[in-house]
């Protein structure tokens, strides 16, 4: 039986694991000038090995409502809406028990970095790809800036905040202050070509918090630094639904002359975020506002912006959003109580980049991150605070890199 269980356990890593490759190759690719004409059948393909995975693996009682759960509301947000991707994520995130979630993650680091570097170097040599991007970015003027293969700027500045902060997140416990350095000299050198603030701000914030904490031997800093993470990441969810709230303030400052303080103060956060505010109100209907919501949304809420988080409640819903914001807070306190201020970076980093872009929000389950985290935690958050029962082996093959 042990043997029977060690041969299944084998296969299941091992469709696992090309599932995970095909839905990196299928980002890079998307990264590229090149359209994927295969890319809704390749989603297919890695949802059934998902699946394969799930029905290879043994569950609790607890875990297997858990999982009924987020597939009903996943198949019910496909229903109402068309979109699959939050049944998707569901069995993504069920696949990942018993993965050893630090390897895949560094397999996922190293594939996406190869696959960058690639598309630059194809760009550069003039093989394949534009190199740079002359328009008007929204600041009045025409400019030019670099691209390297990845059709838009904030596209290649994107791609370097994400492996930067999964980095961060690999490797912060062994980095030297000089890595942290070299680090930080990349992401200028990459804003310096694409003029891209907001990665380059969240990677030196990302930097920063992960480089106190490392250095830092005081217990009490250690927490008040793990705080500042839990909020930023929550507050960063109800910052955007406060945007979604008000948005229609811009609208009222340039059309009726609003001048009251709360105008504007989202006037100035609208200057602030180069005009992603006015996005919503730039249109008949006002879409993404929270009048456009719905409790699962609705098939004509297709309207593409940047604010992550109000795309995510204007795409999938209410209940959906309220529940996926709910899952992250059951995350921040399992990872506060281990004290993985790292995981606690990286969902902070993540969560505020998403509040003004919506990389993550997105069809491509191999952009986000808090995914991965999500499945290597997921059964130790429902066994509870004491992980009663839980085995050495069980911590390592179910937890992440910082086990």
């Amino acid at each position: 039986m042990k043997t029977k269980d060690t041969f299944m356990h084998r296969i299941g890593e091992y469709l696992f694991t090309i599932a995970v490759v095909i839905e990196v190759l299928v980002v890079l690719v998307d990264k590229s000038n090149y359209t994927n004409p295969v890319q809704g059948r390749l989603f297919q393909l890695t949802f059934l090995l998902f699946l394969a995975k799930v029905c290879l693996t043994k569950y609790t009682f607890k875990e297997y409502a858990c999982i009924f759960f987020f597939c009903v509301m996943g198949a019910v947000s496909y229903f109402v809406t068309g979109r699959n991707e939050l049944v998707r994520v569901a069995v993504f995130v069920a696949s990942c028990k018993n993965i050893d979630m630090g390897k895949c993650l560094k397999l996922v680091f190293w594939l996406t970095l190869s696959g960058c570097l690639v598309i630059i170097l194809l760009s550069v040599t003039g093989i394949y790809g534009g190199v740079s991007l002359t328009q008007d970015y929204g600041r009045g003027s025409v400019e030019t800036r670099y691209t390297l293969g990845m059709g838009h700027p904030n596209a290649l500045q994107c791609m370097v905040w994400s492996l930067s902060v999964l980095g961060l997140y690999l490797y912060g416990k062994m980095m030297r202050w000089w890595h942290y350095l070299v680090l930080l000299l990349v992401n200028v050198f990459f804003y310096l070509l694409t003029d891209s603030r907001t990665s380059l701000l969240v990677t030196v914030l990302a930097i920063a918090i992960v480089l106190a904490a490392t250095r830092q031997k005081n217990v009490l800093v250690g927490k008040l630094l793990n705080w500042f993470g839990m909020i930023t990441s929550l507050g960063s969810i109800g910052i955007s639904v406060l945007i979604a709230c008000n948005a229609y303030r811009v609208y009222d400052y340039v059309w009726y002359d609003d001048r009251s303080p709360v105008t504007m103060l989202f006037y100035y956060l609208n200057r602030a975020l180069n005009g992603r505010v006015r996005i919503l109100v730039e249109n008949d209907r006002f879409e993404g506002t929270v009048q456009t919501w719905r409790l699962f949304s609705r098939p004509e809420n297709n309207y593409f912006f940047d604010l992550g988080w109000v795309r995510l409640f204007y795409w999938y819903g209410i209940i959906p959003g309220c529940v996926l914001a709910l899952a992250i807070a059951a995350m921040l306190v399992f990872f506060y109580k281990k004290n993985d201020y790292l995981a606690i970076a990286l969902i902070a980093s993540i969560s505020l980049y998403t509040v003004i872009e919506a990389h993550v929000i997105s069809v491509f389950l191999a952009r986000n991150y808090l995914l991965f985290v999500a499945g290597g935690a997921w059964c130790m958050v429902l066994k509870g605070s004491e992980w009663k029962g839980v085995t050495d082996r069980e911590r390592k093959e179910s937890y992440g890199a910082n086990n």
